[in-house]
């Protein structure tokens, strides 16, 4: 399984993610879900140079250009709520693809220990096409997988891509091995060393759903 963690070069997605970190600056809606977005479209663009590519003859008024142009069939599937603006980033470059919602949510027995419960999905068909997979914290993996196997209910992919601005160490490995590795890869913005009891990831960000949209009852 390929593992890309994009902390490890020099990009100006570096600056977006330290912005969306920034407790000085995040409170601005507005600027953390716009910077949500920047981050899933440059990952889009990275991701992209990963794909199938083929030239096809596309007719301009003066004659007919050759242009190499990706031929994936893709499906973007998103965990709500947190996820939607990342899943903007990418559907914003990748305007031709078909689109899948997966609701994922702790149900906390205690302060503590919490299950992930599936509540809701919707999806086309994913049979021989590219998945992506956007989750923009992934802090145990435990949400991931669960996403993953209901989208399995809609068929079995050719190949799968998971993208998280932040995930912990922890997460990384438990997704290397619960997901199958001879067709998935991995894009992180950066991984984290750690989670804490509550399972938030450190650094980390918080709480990337309420930043994005407000606090929850």
């Amino acid at each position: 399984m390929k593992i890309i963690n994009f902390a490890e070069t020099n990009s100006i997605l570096n600056k977006y993610v330290a912005e969306i970190r920034d407790v000085q600056i995040q409170g601005d809606r507005l600027r953390f879900r716009r910077n949500i977005e920047r981050i899933g479209e440059i990952m889009a663009y990275e991701m992209s140079k990963a794909f199938a590519y083929s030239s096809k003859d596309i007719q301009t008024p003066l004659g007919i250009a050759p242009v190499q142009t990706p031929d994936n069939e893709l499906v973007i599937s998103t965990i709500l709520r947190a996820g939607l603006p990342f899943h903007q980033g990418f559907l914003s470059y990748f305007d031709y693809a078909e689109n899948a919602f997966v609701s994922a949510y702790r149900k906390y027995k205690d302060t503590l220990k919490f299950d992930i419960h599936i509540e809701y999905i919707a999806s086309p068909r994913i049979d021989g096409k590219t998945l992506i997979i956007t989750d923009p914290m992934l802090a145990t993996g435990s949400s991931m997988e669960l996403s993953y196997q209901a989208m399995l209910t809609k068929g079995h992919p050719a190949e799968i891509h998971v993208a998280s601005i932040i995930a912990s160490r922890r997460a990384v490995e438990y997704i290397a091995d619960k997901l199958p590795s001879d067709k998935t890869t991995i894009w992180c913005a950066a991984i984290d060393p750690e989670i804490n009891e509550h399972s938030y990831i450190v650094p980390g960000l918080g709480d990337a759903g309420d930043l994005a949209f407000g606090e929850k009852e």
